[in-house]
Protein backbone atom coordinates (compact mmCIF):
# COMPACT_ATOMS: atom_id res chain seq x y z
CA UNK A 1 0.00 0.00 0.00
CA UNK A 2 1.12 3.40 -0.95
CA UNK A 3 1.12 5.83 2.52
CA UNK A 4 0.25 8.70 -0.21
CA UNK A 5 -2.47 7.19 -0.57
CA UNK A 6 -6.38 8.34 -0.07
CA UNK A 7 -7.58 11.48 0.96
CA UNK A 8 -6.05 14.16 3.00
CA UNK A 9 -8.06 13.33 6.23
CA UNK A 10 -6.63 9.64 6.04
CA UNK A 11 -3.23 10.45 5.55
CA UNK A 12 -3.35 12.72 8.33
CA UNK A 13 -5.05 10.25 10.54
CA UNK A 14 -2.44 7.60 9.63
CA UNK A 15 -0.15 10.45 10.80
CA UNK A 16 -1.81 10.97 13.93
CA UNK A 17 -1.77 7.06 14.75
CA UNK A 18 2.09 6.97 13.41
CA UNK A 19 3.49 9.34 15.96
CA UNK A 20 1.43 7.55 18.93
CA UNK A 21 3.27 4.84 18.06
CA UNK A 22 6.65 6.00 17.76
CA UNK A 23 6.21 7.71 21.20
CA UNK A 24 4.91 4.21 22.45
CA UNK A 25 8.32 2.98 21.20
CA UNK A 26 10.57 5.88 22.78
CA UNK A 27 8.77 5.02 26.25
CA UNK A 28 9.33 1.00 26.06
CA UNK A 29 12.86 2.18 25.59
CA UNK A 30 12.68 4.45 27.98
CA UNK A 31 11.05 1.98 31.22
CA UNK A 32 13.25 -0.59 29.33
CA UNK A 33 16.86 1.13 30.45
CA UNK A 34 15.75 1.68 33.48
CA UNK A 35 14.74 -1.50 34.74
CA UNK A 36 17.83 -2.83 32.76
CA UNK A 37 20.20 -0.05 35.16
CA UNK A 38 17.69 -1.86 38.12
CA UNK A 39 19.57 -5.39 37.09
CA UNK A 40 22.61 -4.22 37.07
CA UNK A 41 22.12 -2.37 40.64
CA UNK A 42 21.36 -5.55 41.95
CA UNK A 43 25.00 -6.46 42.53
CA UNK A 44 25.73 -3.41 44.79
CA UNK A 45 26.45 -4.41 48.33
CA UNK A 46 23.51 -1.98 49.61
CA UNK A 47 20.90 -3.49 47.84
CA UNK A 48 17.76 -4.70 49.87
CA UNK A 49 16.82 -8.28 48.24
CA UNK A 50 13.67 -8.68 50.57
CA UNK A 51 11.50 -5.80 49.67
CA UNK A 52 8.43 -6.35 50.09
CA UNK A 53 6.07 -4.64 47.56
CA UNK A 54 3.36 -2.07 48.95
CA UNK A 55 -0.08 -3.59 49.19
CA UNK A 56 -1.56 -0.99 47.31
CA UNK A 57 0.44 -1.38 44.25
CA UNK A 58 -1.75 -4.99 44.01
CA UNK A 59 -4.73 -2.66 44.40
CA UNK A 60 -3.59 -0.32 41.94
CA UNK A 61 -2.82 -3.07 39.53
CA UNK A 62 -6.74 -4.42 39.11
CA UNK A 63 -7.53 -0.44 39.19
CA UNK A 64 -5.32 0.10 35.60
CA UNK A 65 -6.32 -3.31 34.43
CA UNK A 66 -10.17 -2.90 35.05
CA UNK A 67 -9.63 0.91 33.24
CA UNK A 68 -8.23 -0.71 30.32
CA UNK A 69 -11.03 -2.33 29.78
CA UNK A 70 -13.39 0.12 30.20
CA UNK A 71 -12.04 2.44 27.99
CA UNK A 72 -11.53 -0.59 25.35
CA UNK A 73 -15.28 -0.98 25.66
CA UNK A 74 -16.02 3.22 25.61
CA UNK A 75 -14.23 3.08 22.26
CA UNK A 76 -16.20 0.11 21.04
CA UNK A 77 -19.59 2.03 22.09
CA UNK A 78 -18.75 5.16 20.99
CA UNK A 79 -18.05 3.51 17.47
CA UNK A 80 -21.59 2.58 17.30
CA UNK A 81 -23.02 5.57 18.33
CA UNK A 82 -24.26 4.92 22.19
CA UNK A 83 -23.68 7.45 23.24
CA UNK A 84 -24.47 7.39 26.64
CA UNK A 85 -22.85 3.80 27.66
CA UNK A 86 -19.85 5.11 25.88
CA UNK A 87 -19.40 8.72 28.10
CA UNK A 88 -20.26 6.31 31.27
CA UNK A 89 -17.28 3.87 30.59
CA UNK A 90 -15.16 6.72 29.67
CA UNK A 91 -15.57 8.38 33.00
CA UNK A 92 -15.10 5.61 34.65
CA UNK A 93 -12.16 4.71 33.04
CA UNK A 94 -10.99 8.24 34.47
CA UNK A 95 -12.42 7.50 37.59
CA UNK A 96 -10.47 4.37 37.70
CA UNK A 97 -6.96 6.22 36.50
CA UNK A 98 -7.36 8.61 39.41
CA UNK A 99 -7.70 5.75 42.17
CA UNK A 100 -4.42 4.28 40.61
CA UNK A 101 -2.62 7.12 41.26
CA UNK A 102 -4.14 7.60 44.60
CA UNK A 103 -3.30 4.23 45.39
CA UNK A 104 0.74 4.87 43.87
CA UNK A 105 1.06 7.17 46.34
CA UNK A 106 -0.54 5.12 49.35
CA UNK A 107 2.23 2.72 48.02
CA UNK A 108 4.41 5.00 48.34
CA UNK A 109 3.39 5.57 51.85
CA UNK A 110 3.63 2.18 52.78
CA UNK A 111 7.15 2.10 51.91
CA UNK A 112 7.91 4.95 53.68
CA UNK A 113 5.97 3.23 56.94
CA UNK A 114 8.78 -0.04 55.94
CA UNK A 115 11.05 2.40 56.79
CA UNK A 116 12.49 3.47 53.18
CA UNK A 117 12.50 7.24 51.89
CA UNK A 118 13.25 8.43 48.25
CA UNK A 119 16.63 9.87 49.72
CA UNK A 120 18.77 10.60 53.23
CA UNK A 121 19.89 8.20 55.38
CA UNK A 122 17.02 5.88 55.19
CA UNK A 123 16.91 5.48 51.34
CA UNK A 124 18.78 3.02 49.43
CA UNK A 125 19.21 1.94 45.87
CA UNK A 126 16.49 -0.15 45.92
CA UNK A 127 13.78 2.35 46.88
CA UNK A 128 15.27 5.30 44.89
CA UNK A 129 14.93 2.99 41.75
CA UNK A 130 11.15 2.22 42.66
CA UNK A 131 10.36 5.61 43.05
CA UNK A 132 12.03 6.71 39.89
CA UNK A 133 9.89 4.20 37.89
CA UNK A 134 6.86 4.68 39.47
CA UNK A 135 6.68 8.42 39.17
CA UNK A 136 7.90 8.38 35.70
CA UNK A 137 4.70 5.93 35.25
CA UNK A 138 2.38 8.04 37.37
CA UNK A 139 3.51 10.80 34.43
CA UNK A 140 2.76 9.06 31.81
CA UNK A 141 -0.61 7.77 33.67
CA UNK A 142 -1.29 11.60 34.32
CA UNK A 143 -0.90 12.32 30.59
CA UNK A 144 -3.25 9.34 29.59
CA UNK A 145 -5.72 11.26 32.51
CA UNK A 146 -5.06 14.87 30.32
CA UNK A 147 -5.94 12.54 27.30
CA UNK A 148 -9.18 11.29 28.54
CA UNK A 149 -10.50 14.65 29.56
CA UNK A 150 -10.10 15.87 26.19
CA UNK A 151 -11.62 13.31 24.80
CA UNK A 152 -14.36 13.03 27.66
CA UNK A 153 -15.39 17.16 26.28
CA UNK A 154 -14.79 15.95 22.69
CA UNK A 155 -17.36 12.92 23.08
CA UNK A 156 -19.48 16.00 24.98
CA UNK A 157 -19.34 18.10 22.06
CA UNK A 158 -20.72 14.98 19.38
CA UNK A 159 -17.84 15.18 17.62
CA UNK A 160 -17.20 11.83 17.66
CA UNK A 161 -20.11 10.97 15.06
CA UNK A 162 -20.05 8.84 11.98
CA UNK A 163 -16.89 7.11 12.48
CA UNK A 164 -15.00 9.77 13.30
CA UNK A 165 -13.53 8.18 16.25
CA UNK A 166 -9.46 8.63 16.05
CA UNK A 167 -9.14 10.78 19.35
CA UNK A 168 -10.98 7.76 20.87
CA UNK A 169 -8.60 5.43 19.23
CA UNK A 170 -5.80 7.30 20.13
CA UNK A 171 -6.67 8.20 23.69
CA UNK A 172 -7.71 4.02 23.91
CA UNK A 173 -4.54 3.06 22.34
CA UNK A 174 -1.98 5.35 24.80
CA UNK A 175 -4.00 4.15 28.18
CA UNK A 176 -3.25 0.36 27.06
CA UNK A 177 0.21 1.37 26.85
CA UNK A 178 0.37 2.65 30.29
CA UNK A 179 -1.70 -0.25 31.44
CA UNK A 180 0.68 -2.61 30.12
CA UNK A 181 3.56 -0.68 31.39
CA UNK A 182 2.20 -0.96 34.54
CA UNK A 183 1.35 -4.88 34.65
CA UNK A 184 5.36 -4.91 33.18
CA UNK A 185 6.68 -2.87 36.27
CA UNK A 186 4.68 -4.63 38.64
CA UNK A 187 5.83 -7.76 37.50
CA UNK A 188 9.16 -7.01 37.01
CA UNK A 189 9.61 -5.01 40.83
CA UNK A 190 7.53 -8.49 42.21
CA UNK A 191 9.74 -10.82 40.79
CA UNK A 192 13.18 -9.34 40.35
CA UNK A 193 14.63 -8.38 43.56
Amino acid sequence: MDLTEGTEQKKINRAKRNMLWFGIISLTMSFAGLTSAYVVSKERPDWISNFEMPQAFFISLALIVISSITVHFAFRTINRQQNALGMFLLITTFVLGVLFVIFQFVGFSEIIASGYNFTGPTSSVTTSFIYLVVLLHVAHVFAGLVTLLVVIYNHYKLKYENGKTLGVELAATFWHFVDVVWIYLFLFLYFVK
